[in-house]
């Protein structure tokens, strides 16, 4: 599904450069779960931008499903990001004033869903993950762990092929962790491909696979205890 050949990324200040990625070359099947591990600074969310169709690389190849992402029109890549893949960060994203299926109908407006079916799949994508009785809770009346749930619904609502999540536990507890942690694993066993990005080897072992990254580069590429079982 993802094929990332000799990608780099630099970003350049005046006379200054920096290079966040520093040729990376690795694969990502269709439903494949594997998490991208490293420390702050490591080049990991700068990876996450380019996968999701956010940024571009400076140098490299970047196949989605066999398509060459540098040749799409703004157009296109927008509904890559909008149709394809959900999109799941640290931070909720939730507009504070709107109703849990008010925030996650919000992709389906932008895809030109008609408005009689918006609610419907908002709807069911909250009671997918477990909040059918919060629909018309605002973010402010739901826990921490709730408002990562309508995110992930919000994620799903457009019923991407690839689920992107950024760092998704990082302002959980350890309950609303596990909670979210075992979402990502039924949305895998669904079918769908997960990138997880993470700082934590004990989310990370939740994947098939680990990336791990230091410094721009790939470092290691290893399978962990959970390759190849279906959960």
């Amino acid at each position: 599904m993802i094929e990332l050949t000799a990608i780099r990324k630099t970003y350049r200040s005046g006379t200054i450069e920096f290079e966040a990625l520093r040729g990376i070359d690795t694969d990502i099947a269709e439903g494949e779960y594997v998490a991208v591990i490293g420390p702050s600074g490591s080049g990991k969310s700068t990876l996450m931008n380019i996968l999701g169709c956010l940024d571009n690389p400076t140098e490299g190849h970047y196949l989605l499903a066999g398509e060459d992402v540098s040749q799409m029109t703004e157009t296109q890549l927008a509904e890559v990001r909008n149709k394809r893949i959900g999109f799941v960060f640290q931070q909720f994203n939730l507009l504070a004033s709107l109703s849990a299926w008010r925030n996650v109908e919000l992709p389906l407006i932008y895809a030109g869903v008609p408005r009689a079916d918006r609610r419907a799949r908002a709807v069911r994508a909250l009671e997918r993950v477990g909040l059918g009785d919060r629909v018309d809770n605002r973010p402010g009346e739901l826990s921490g762990g709730q408002q990562q749930r309508v995110a992930v619904a919000r994620a799903l609502v457009t019923e991407p092929a690839m689920i992107l999540a950024d760092e998704p536990t990082g302002n959980l507890d350890s309950r609303s962790t596990a909670d979210v942690l075992g979402l990502l694993d039924e949305l895998h066993a669904s079918g769908r491909t997960i990138v997880l990005i993470t700082h934590e080897h004990e989310v990370a072992e939740r994947a098939q696979r680990n990336l791990v990254i230091a410094d721009g580069e790939i470092t290691s590429d290893v399978p962990t205890a959970r390759a190849g079982v279906i959960v």
